[in-house]
């Protein structure tokens, strides 16, 4: 069975998705990108436009699976904050349009993808490129980090069969 699995690196400002199919032993970039959110807006507003593209996701690649990163704090607590408002708001829709979903922190991922937990956004990005097959990085952080989520929740999925 393919699964196709929507993996998102949550943000206020700038949300990274990626669609993959997923066979059980070939990953398939299907697509990739960023969802950009204006600071003029309000914080509400901006997370109705996270949640409206989402569910254009959603109903464009009907994925079956989701897979999200953590939230983890810096030193910056508004910040953790507003991603944390982002994150419970796309759980939220994944929910709404019954998509299952799965949550790894950083460290899982870079682990995943890298080798290394403490790998920079750098070595994701170079990894991603390799294991996917792309011709070049994905130049937009979100969406490199959006990509390793949904490989790595394909990688635990096999791990469990």
């Amino acid at each position: 069975m393919t699964d196709c699995i929507l993996g998102i690196d949550p943000g206020t400002a700038t949300t990274g998705y990626a669609i993959i199919k997923y066979d059980g032993d070939n990953l398939d970039l299907i697509d990739f990108g960023i969802i950009k959110t204006s600071p003029a807006d309000k914080n509400a507003d901006r997370l109705k436009q996270i949640c409206d593209d989402i569910e254009t996701l959603i109903k464009k690649f009907k994925p079956n699976q989701s897979a999200i990163e953590e939230i983890f704090f810096t030193k910056n607590v508004k910040t953790g904050i507003k991603v944390a408002q982002a994150r419970g708001a796309i759980i939220a829709t994944l929910t709404k349009h019954n998509v299952e979903v799965s949550e790894y922190k950083p460290v899982e991922i870079k682990s995943a993808i890298t080798g290394n937990g403490q790998a920079d956004k750098k070595q994701v990005q170079k990894m991603v490129q390799i294991i996917m097959k792309m011709k070049m990085e994905p130049m937009q952080d979100d969406a490199a980090d959006a990509i390793a989520i949904a490989i790595t929740h394909a990688w635990r999925k096999k791990e469990l069969l």
